[in-house]
């Protein structure tokens, strides 16, 4: 018997099927720029001091004697170039005043999804990059942008990296580490690296790393450190993760970054480090030259590192 039942796939007219929301999984997160603090520059290339005190010593002398001779040393002036980040976003007078669905309007979604970007490229920059600082060089007409030297720059004194060929930067973001041969992440490695810190007088809180180094910080053996590796009685949930990391100079968190170099641990104090603006974000309207609107995104920033001896790195890891 014939099927008379009148049925959609026939149908002219039906409205389509639109959410009218707009998914996305790109992560957003910036540890490293969320974590430490912020400040402004005033100035193309960023300046400041640090400063140490003399090695402490057996201090004594005769009763009576005259006072010893005035020991004195200046302080140590380092400094990082700005760095200009920038996104476009250009919008036809058609497609903004259309019914798009998700979002009312196509300029401000642009400009919001850029600006996400945008603070993902200074993340990547400051911990997913192994770069010195550059003033830029002007060459036949064409003019190389500044560079900001990155975070494992600026890490010198605690800096481990791998045997034969490595060698560390000098720790004030003019050089970077020499590679060596690549070694797997042990409790022995890290734990090292902390009291080399401490031994320095920092006092780090924070792990901060990418997935293969945080899966082989939760699989440390026979260690107490990972004493975040329980069961839950209640919930009768495995917890396999270690996200505070116990050492013998105060417990640590860990915090996973997808942005950071594959092959590098950085183990921070992050009160000594700041991202400052010389530009803060702003956008910027460009000129119209047609039936389209244009707008540009902009920040001028930099990665102040107070004192690189209160943090430190481990270089040159496996990372399969």
């Amino acid at each position: 018997m014939a099927n008379t039942t009148f049925e959609t796939y026939g149908t002219v007219g039906i409205r389509e099927d639109l959410a009218d929301i707009i998914y996305n999984i790109a992560p957003t997160d910036t540890p490293f720029i969320s974590n430490v603090g912020k400040g402004s520059a005033s100035g193309t290339y960023h300046e400041w001091q640090t400063d140490d005190l003399s090695a402490a010593t057996d201090n004594k002398v005769n009763e009576g004697v005259a006072a010893p001779a005035a020991e004195s040393s200046a302080t140590a002036r380092v400094g990082n170039y700005t760095q200009i980040a920038s996104k476009t976003v250009s919008v036809s007078g058609s497609n903004e005043v259309a019914d798009a669905a998700g979002r009312s309007s196509q300029m401000a979604y642009q400009l919001a999804k850029k600006g996400m970007e945008l603070k993902r490229d200074m993340e990547k920059t400051l911990v997913g990059t192994d770069k010195a600082q550059s003033a830029g060089v002007a060459a036949g007409g064409s003019q190389a942008p500044r560079e900001l030297g990155s975070v494992t720059s600026w890490i010198g004194t605690n800096c481990s990296v791998g045997a034969t060929t490595g060698a560390v930067p000098t720790g004030d973001g003019t050089d970077i580490a020499t590679s060596g041969d690549a070694r797997p992440l042990t409790d022995t490695l890290l734990n090292g690296v902390i009291e080399d810190i401490w031994q320095a007088g920092g006092n780090p809180s924070m792990i901060m790393c990418g997935a293969f180094q945080k899966s082989k910080i939760t699989g440390f053996e026979g260690n107490t450190n990972t004493a975040r590796k329980f069961t839950d009685a209640e919930s009768k949930k495995f917890i396999n993760a270690v996200d505070v990391y116990v050492s013998d100079y105060g417990e640590l968190n860990v915090v996973p970054n997808r942005l950071m170099l594959t092959d590098t641990l950085l183990v921070l104090q992050p009160d000594m480090w700041s991202v400052d603006t010389y530009r803060d974000f702003q956008t910027k309207d460009l000129a119209v030259t047609g039936d389209f609107e244009s707008k540009q995104l902009l920040v001028e920033y930099t990665l102040t590192s107070k004192n690189e001896a209160a943090s430190g790195a481990i270089r040159d890891l496996t990372t399969a």
